[in-house]
């Protein structure tokens, strides 16, 4: 059964979900709003399970427990390292329709992406909001070469299966596809939203360690890296990174200490 549901608002939009009889939609902890009274909550956590009913595995005696909670185990590991929220709060309408509503933590767009089993898609770390049950919330680890040679690794999150998923992110969006401008575009590493399996996303340095790379990193306000993006596929990204807001809030409140120049001069809370 599709998922049914709008995105309101403007600049901190909330996405509205109507569930049909029996259907179940889980989102990440915090992110819930308001529901139906007989939209029934549930928090674990476990993922949902292949099958997109939701609910723990039945049956298999003491070697299913086992399983299924090494399962788990691995799977709130893995957000506890990506640093996710360690539990999904689960929602089902009962006795007739019912609404749940959502909602992202920075003022910014909402998106729904409908997943068909072809493709994966990747998101930015906090970026997922609510899906499905039949979508399957993943942690994935990126690095390697690339990785090393931008001086850090990747932890992104990961939709599988098939159905509705959406996703937050701040400022505005915009969508575009490397394809369109020679296979591959660069951008600042905290614009990045989200992503189709098949584009590659890697981190490369801003020039050579010469007096131009140095200016681009200690002046530029971009560090010493650049995210790229290659491939055929949907990107989307946005206008307003969290640094960005967090910087501009620190100096709003008289706590900025990074001067004129951004970049490596930067200060970071915490």
């Amino acid at each position: 059964m599709t998922l049914k549901q709008e995105i309101v608002g403007n600049a901190m939009q909330m996405a509205v979900v109507n569930l049909g009889p029996g259907q179940t939609v889980y989102c990440e902890a915090g992110k819930f709003l308001f529901k139906t009274a007989n939209v029934s909550m549930e928090t674990r956590l476990s993922g949902p399970d292949r099958g997109g009913s939701g609910q723990a595995a039945q049956g298999g005696g003491m070697g299913g427990m086992l399983r299924q909670a090494m399962g788990t185990a691995m799977q709130v590991g893995q957000r506890a390292l990506a640093g996710e929220s360690l539990a999904f709060q689960y929602f089902t309408s009962t006795g007739g329709e019912g609404t749940v509503g959502f909602a992202g933590v920075l003022p910014g767009e909402m998106r729904a992406l409908e997943l068909t089993g072809n493709r994966a898609w990747f998101a930015e770390k906090d970026a997922f909001v609510a899906a499905e049950s039949t979508v399957e919330f993943g942690i994935a680890f990126q690095g390697g070469r690339s990785g090393m040679a931008g001086g850090e690794g990747f932890i992104l999150e990961k939709f599988t299966g098939t159905g509705t998923v959406i996703i937050c992110g701040a400022g505005n969006f915009i969508d575009l596809n490397p394809a369109d401008f020679g296979g591959r575009i660069e951008v600042d590493t905290g614009c990045i939203v989200a992503f189709e399996e098949g584009i590659q996303y890697g981190v490369q340095r801003i020039g050579g360690l010469n007096r131009q790379g140095l200016m681009n990193a200690v002046f530029g306000g971009e560090g010493l890296s650049l995210a790229t993006l290659e491939g055929d596929g949907r990107v989307i990204l946005q206008s307003l990174t969290i640094e960005g807001l967090a910087n501009a809030l620190r100096k709003a409140q008289g706590g900025d200490k990074q001067g004129p120049t951004g970049g490596l001069f930067s200060t970071h809370a915490g």
